[in-house]
């Protein structure tokens, strides 16, 4: 009977996950098996399908499969996710996915509370805090204080009785700036020109046009006379057209609603988001509102009870400012048997930040101010403890943001996830985290359609044998370059205090192409986004997320469907509106959309295409206009480098078109298509468009901040060209940067450091790549002459 047994349990099988006939986006039936409890990095040109095997396809699947577990009720509450487009797909397991979207810049959300310290913090003040306050929540700033009081009817048998109750909640915000720990002032002035009057065009609130529903509104609200200037309002003109609240009032006989500008403006633009509003909408908030730090709180968002209550001398204030190792340390000396469990799970936390090196950052810090790199580390931080073996970790590029130095502890911590029996697959560029993996998956050859197909599978040592794009590019070094340029002037930074700046000077050159570098929060971003002069002539490329649903593509946010239109229009004697599908050319079935959806509650609605438009997205009357030989639709099923040559030369020539058609084919993106949804996009390929947006812009100065995100080691020679360009054009461009071949290309470089946080903000080093690599004093320069020293020149 024992001879007949199997040698291995069925159950040991499974040590594959095996995906067949992917085609997610641009993957071209794409089938893999990738091994369990190993570290598999996807390498790849920026667009080459990666993200859509890795996150489209296996994570995807793995969460809709987790989120089925669940009851229709509870599904309610979830996203509902369709399956993706695949074949076969065995052996998933439950998946964590750590990617590079920024944490929600809410303007409540802090480092402290999307990791739940802040939580076990107030827990802790809570039980030991002296005086005591009260609950958890008196410590909280975003739980205000309320209270209420008056007779309840009770019940009691035939009988009701009127019994008066009163309640009171405690909690920590401050009344003064609602837990924000900022009061913000409207400029009067940026408001409304006091010369003119209304019907003249006084207001000069975006939007607010007197031609419209406004001026209608204003002009039968009967509160003020539309024709004198607002200068001349009376004080009680004055306070309906900015502060009334809202009143019901009928003009020409529909009744509507009329509100004050400042709360009406206050609900619609200012508790926005100011990242997520329009580029005009911005400005305007920009100009108009003036923050200052709450002079109640002093910045720390809470009430004076919960500032007041200490342990040890320490409130939660002093708590949250602290940077989190020190915070660490304090921790660890409390003694308090009865919270030790508490202690001791904070402690473990506080930690984690240290070991995966954010140790500088502090719990107050808000999430918006975080880089992607630390923002990924800090998703990172609640699985690092976890005692959760045989998941699926899905990483996407979590080297980005690290200086080189800490490139070694994210490797350290990923094998340790993988150690303790974790699947973890790692979307990455950098070679020192390629060269841990045990397995390799290459795709490509090229980018979007050019792309989708496995190029190669293997180990590190195979595929730098092979013949793949990644293969030939793996041990690239670039050189140090023999001579570097002159600078033409200097922008002179001075006595610099931003976040944790040590009162720095420094100048950086003009005319040259300028690399401030540093460890992680050393404080390369406060020197530069933080502390330039306001005169400055600059323009900024940041790491922020392009915001765009579906309808949005690389031709209506670059602007080149309005070149496009314009040219249909004139060529075919008709209005430019029709050639939008989000305007009159749009099919009246899909109304533009391309298909019809169908919302199936908790299950993942179906899109299907339209059948009048064919997914066309335009009337068919639309489609009968054409340009040399080509419908709108034709045209924007091009790629960049098609409708480069097409608006060229002939009717078809768009001069404004052409201009900015070449500047997204400057920035290796000649293989996008004009139509695709943005939604579609790889990380790198957003943060190329906003580059190639941001070069159409007069400025005589760019600042680039880590640009070589989500570039494959190809893609970063091109990008070293383009900045070539940008200085030889006379331009001045800074770019904040850890990769070494971006630095040994610089003609100067800036190094802040020596550490980060409480351990940085000082310029350890000025001076040429080739002196910072000769005097090897600081981290940056000891990793540079390493980088350059090891290659084999190429580059």
């Amino acid at each position: 009977m024992s001879a007949d047994r199997p040698t291995t349990a069925p159950a040991d099988s499974h040590d594959v996950i095996r995906v067949g006939g992917a085609r997610v986006n641009n993957l071209k039936d794409v089938s893999v098996e990738l091994p369990k409890r190993r570290l598999t990095a996807f390498t790849g040109v920026s667009g080459s399908g990666k993200s859509s095997l890795v996150f489209g396809t296996i994570a995807a699947e793995s969460q809709r499969l987790i989120n089925e577990t669940y009851s229709a009720f509870v599904q309610g509450f979830m996203p509902t996710l369709a399956r993706p487009d695949v074949d076969v797909l065995d052996g998933i397991t439950t998946a964590i996915i750590v990617d590079q979207e920024r944490i929600g810049a809410n303007p409540r959300s802090t480092v402290g509370t999307v990791t739940d310290a802040n939580a076990m913090l107030r827990i802790l003040f809570s039980k030991l805090g002296d005086p005591h306050v009260g609950s958890p929540n008196a410590y909280s700033f975003n739980v205000p204080t309320v209270s209420g009081g008056g007779a309840i009817k009770v019940q009691r048998g035939k009988q009701t009785k009127a019994v008066r109750r009163s309640f009171e909640q405690l909690g920590g915000m401050c009344p003064r700036c609602e837990g924000m720990g900022t009061v913000s002032d409207i400029d009067l002035s940026e408001i409304y020109d006091a010369d003119k009057s209304l019907s003249g065009g006084a207001l000069k609130v975006p939007g607010y046009s007197m031609d419209g529903w406004y001026g209608r509104i204003f002009a039968g609200s009967g509160y003020f006379d539309m024709d004198k200037p607002v200068g001349r309002f009376s004080d009680r003109e004055l306070d309906d057209l900015l502060y009334r609240e809202a009143t019901k009032i009928k003009v020409e006989g529909i009744n509507l609603t009329y509100e004050g500008i400042i709360p009406k403006i206050t609900k619609s633009m200012l508790s926005k988001d100011i990242d997520s509003v329009q580029p005009h909408v911005r400005a305007f908030i920009e100009r108009a509102v003036t923050s200052t730090t709450c002079p109640e709180c002093d910045g720390t968002r809470l009430a004076e009870h919960a500032r007041n209550s200490r342990i040890g001398g320490v409130s939660i204030a002093d708590a949250c400012r602290m940077q989190i190792s020190d915070l660490a340390d304090w921790v660890a000396g409390l003694d308090e048997p009865t919270v030790a469990p508490l202690i001791e799970k904070l402690h473990a936390a506080l930690e984690s930040f240290v070991e995966i090196g954010l140790g500088y950052l502090s719990l107050e810090r808000p999430t918006g101010t975080l880089s992607g790199g630390e923002a990924q580390r800090t998703k990172m931080v609640r699985h690092l403890g976890s005692s959760l073996t045989d998941i699926t970790y899905v990483f996407d590029e979590p080297t980005v943001g690290l200086h080189p130095h800490d490139i070694a502890r994210m490797n350290a911590l990923l094998l340790r996830l993988r150690d303790k029996g974790n699947t973890v697959l790692v979307v990455e560029h950098k070679p020192e985290a390629i060269v841990i993996a045990d397995h390799v998956v290459d795709l490509g050859p090229g980018a979007g359609s050019l792309g989708g197909e496995i190029c190669f599978e293997g180990t590190v040592e195979q595929l730098a044998a092979s013949d793949t794009l990644t293969g030939r590019h793996l041990h690239d070094r670039a050189r140090l370059k023999d001579s570097v340029r002159t600078p033409s002037g200097f922008l002179e930074i001075r006595d610099a205090t931003t976040n944790n700046l040590r009162h720095v000077d420094v100048d950086i050159p003009l005319g040259v192409l300028a690399v401030i570098t540093g460890v992680a929060g050393s404080g390369k971003s406060s020197l530069i986004h933080g502390s330039l002069p306001a005169d400055a002539d600059a323009v900024s490329i940041d790491q922020t997320a392009i915001r765009g649903s579906r309808r949005s593509n690389p031709a209506t946010y670059t602007g080149l469907l309005d070149a496009i239109r314009k040219t249909f229009a004139k060529v075919n004697g008709v209005k430019p509106a029709l050639f939008s599908p989000n305007s009159d050319g749009a099919c009246p079935n899909c109304k533009g959309a391309g298909v019809i959806y169908t919302d199936l509650a908790t299950m993942a609605g179906v899109a299907t295409p339209c059948e009048v438009c064919e997914g066309k997205r335009f009337d068919a009357a639309v489609l009968d206009y054409r340009v040399d030989g080509r419908d709108i639709s034709e045209v924007l099923a091009m790629s960049v480098d098609t409708a480069l040559e097409f608006f060229d030369d002939g009717d078809a020539r768009t001069p404004a078109a052409h201009k900015i058609l070449k500047r997204l084919s400057d920035v290796g993106l000649g293989y996008l298509t004009l139509g695709q949804p943005l939604t579609t996009l790889s990380g790198g390929e957003r943060q190329r468009i906003k580059l190639a947006i941001a070069m159409t812009e007069k400025a005589g100065v760019y600042i680039l901040d880590e640009p070589t995100t989500g570039l494959h080691l190809a893609d970063v020679e091109q990008l070293l060209g383009l900045l070539d360009a940008l200085v030889e054009a006379g331009r001045s461009v800074i770019v904040i940067e850890h990769h070494q071949a971006v630095m040994a290309h610089a003609d100067w470089i800036v190094d802040i450091g020596p550490g980060a946080g409480d351990d940085g903000g000082r310029v350890v080093f000025e001076g040429t790549p080739r002196d910072l690599v000769a005097s090897a004093s600081t981290l940056t320069g000891r990793h540079l002459a390493e980088y350059v020293g090891a290659g084999t020149g190429a580059g």
